[in-house]
């Protein structure tokens, strides 16, 4: 059974999210393109996306992201080929109501960006920092500052560590932002099974990360979804490796205790956000009893959540992967909400 290092399994995860766009935009820095990222820094009211969102557009017209349900992204991309700013410059949408009825915004909403270039080595160093950042799972703080540019000097942004805690912030003062990044969630299913595939379709299209660990021959040999990263190593070393922070989430989907428990008692030590288990109430109470049996501490176990998912009911496996996605991007939402210690 080989064992894949830790930065194969990293590459071979679904990329999603933030990480995706700020990839994206190391990758047309390094062919040479003028890049604008567009940060939303402030919302009023309705807004189909959240402070912090992001929007990268390249010279050549590609676009990675999202600030809006699609309403403000054609916009965006004209103004950014047409005015081309090379300066930060912050834009209001939804501030009139001809603003809200050209780009249909939600009833009443208003959205404040942040349209920032980047261009040059300096821009390429900062994204490099921050990929670096995002790779080795480091929560930063992103400090990009409009006064300088204000009086014609091009600041370089800021990269620092980020305080204590889970939770996101962004702040605008008019003069700078700082936007506080933390690792993408990243979840290891364990067992390749249908539940598990519908469950890395539906959370890559949340915007989770996604692998799937099989450890078993049969199993792995027949798995035809090739899209979806699958990964043959027992599930307990891969959990310490790869899964053990604050922000992964375990799901022992296998049915099989063999290799669902190792997985479990693994990652009910760890930081992990999330830990839980496929089956009925019946099979949870006898892990349950195993999981005591092997000398995990009960109050630990209280931190498995089995039967996983929320109760929808479901039965068939799309159906059981809809409740457990549902759990998880409520569980993510807690995770984001929770403020840091400053």
């Amino acid at each position: 059974m080989p064992d894949r290092g830790q930065e194969e399994v990293r590459d071979r995860t679904l990329s999603s999210g933030q990480e995706s766009v700020i990839r994206d935009v190391q990758d047309w820095l390094v062919q040479g393109q003028k890049v604008w990222l567009c940060t939303i820094v402030e919302t009023w009211g309705s807004s189909p996306r959240p402070k912090g969102s992001w929007l990268a557009v390249s010279e050549s017209g590609l676009w990675s992201g999202s600030v809006s349900g699609g309403c403000l992204e054609e916009d965006l991309l004209r103004r950014t080929s047409s005015e081309c700013p090379e300066h930060p410059v912050v834009v209001d949408y939804g501030i009139t109501d001809q603003d809200r009825d050209h780009f249909q915004l939600p009833c009443g909403g208003t959205i404040r960006l942040l349209v920032e270039p980047l261009v040059s080595d300096s821009a390429s160093a900062h994204i490099d920092e921050l990929v670096t950042a995002m790779r080795q799972r480091r929560p930063v703080v992103r400090r990009v500052g409009l006064n300088r540019a204000l009086n014609g000097e091009l600041d370089r942004p800021d990269v620092s560590p980020a305080p204590a805690g889970n939770g996101t912030f962004v702040r605008f003062d008019g003069e700078t932002l700082e936007h506080r990044l933390q690792p993408e969630c990243r979840l290891l299913l364990i067992g390749a099974g249908e539940v598990a595939r519908y469950v890395a379709e539906f959370a890559s299209a949340a915007e989770f990360d996604v692998t799937i660990c099989e450890p078993r021959d049969a199993f792995a040999e027949g798995w035809a979804h090739s899209h979806i990263p699958l990964v043959r190593q027992l599930p307990d070393d891969l959990v310490t490796s790869e899964f053990s922070d604050a922000w992964a989430g375990v799901l022992a989907l296998a049915h099989d205790p063999r290799i669902d428990d190792m997985g479990l008692l693994a990652a009910l030590v760890s930081q992990a956000f999330y830990v839980g288990a496929m089956g009925s109430k019946q099979t949870s109470e006898a892990r349950r009893e195993r999981l005591l049996s092997l000398g995990l501490d009960e109050a630990v176990l209280e931190r498995l959540r089995a039967p996983i998912g929320v109760n929808i009911p479901s039965k068939t496996p799309a159906e059981i992967a809809i409740s457990i996605v549902a759990d998880l991007i409520a569980a993510r939402h807690h995770l984001r909400a929770t403020p840091p210690s400053l």
